[in-house]
């Protein structure tokens, strides 16, 4: 009987537990994936009891991805290069061993011919937190020249740029005002790592002004990591200016196949999973 699980806060738009339920459906695996709303003044209390109810392992988001890493035992490369983990294994010794499946599911959502387009270019990136810094790594992967940060906070964002220029010294990082961000025409790539435009975080609202996405050169690319709704108001004004559009469902879905094999040894299948989360958002 496996148990995992999601914690994050605020969860009411997840569909983590739609995704893996319908996994460990089609591979008949006795289970179940369940939703816990946890604060940050719970982590603690919620780590123990995940711990000591025989979870199997369990997914963090928004806005513990960082915070996790105090309660790590160990961590594959990916969770060590990016300072924070979205995936935890619980060893049979009740050990934490995390993993950053954030990575790997957002450089597999972007299209190969993209992935070629991005070599030596610059990419500016919304916000600041545990999902951009998954981005960041994969572009960094990628082959980019330059990323751009936009943050509300630089100071607190400071600390996360300084930390990736130590681990990617090829690539430039700058940091800047979002309040500045007025001229996108150096980059090939615009992403969204910010839950603006999210079901219940400013749904309708797009990050930045329309004024502003049309300074993007016509071959870039626009990238949301939201995926709830499906097409955020800031890819439809992407798509409506002619810019190509990579929609948050595809790294959401590569992210939790990657992490329920890790759980289960199980090869997982990203389409049964995509399947089971387009059906849920037609609702």
């Amino acid at each position: 009987m496996y148990k995992f699980a999601v914690i994050g806060h605020p969860l009411s738009q997840s569909l983590s537990a739609v995704m893996h339920n319908a996994m460990l459906k089609d591979l008949g695996l006795e289970g179940n994936y369940e939703t816990l709303d946890t604060e940050s003044e719970d982590l603690v209390d919620r780590v123990k009891y995940l711990k000591s109810r025989d979870y199997a392992g369990f997914n963090i988001t928004i806005p513990h991805k960082v915070a996790i890493t105090l309660f790590l035992d160990e961590f594959d490369k990916s969770a060590d290069i990016a300072g924070c983990a979205n995936t935890v294994k619980i060893m049979s010794d009740k050990t934490l061993y995390g993993y950053n499946t954030d990575i790997y599911g957002f450089k597999a959502a972007i299209p190969q011919d993209i992935q070629k387009q991005l070599q030596g270019k610059n990419v500016s990136i919304l916000g600041t937190g545990g999902a951009s810094r998954a981005a960041a790594i994969a572009l960094c992967e990628c082959g980019v020249k330059k990323i751009d940060f936009y943050a509300r906070n630089i100071i607190n964002a400071s600390n996360m740029v300084n930390f990736l220029r130590n681990k990617f010294v090829n690539t430039a990082f700058d940091l800047k005002q979002m309040q500045s961000l007025r001229d996108l025409s150096d980059s090939i790539m615009l992403v969204n790592s910010t839950p603006i435009g999210m079901r219940g975080k400013a749904m309708g609202t797009s990050p930045i002004d329309e004024q502003v996405l049309k300074t993007l050169p016509q071959d870039a690319v626009v990238y949301d990591i939201v995926y709830n709704p499906l097409k955020t108001e800031l890819l439809k004004l992407a798509q409506n200016n002619g810019y190509k559009a990579i929609t948050g469902l595809d790294m959401f879905v590569h992210q939790g196949a990657k992490a329920f094999e890790i759980w289960t040894g199980k090869k997982a299948k990203p389409e049964v999973m995509k399947i089971a989360v387009l059906e849920a958002l037609a609702e």
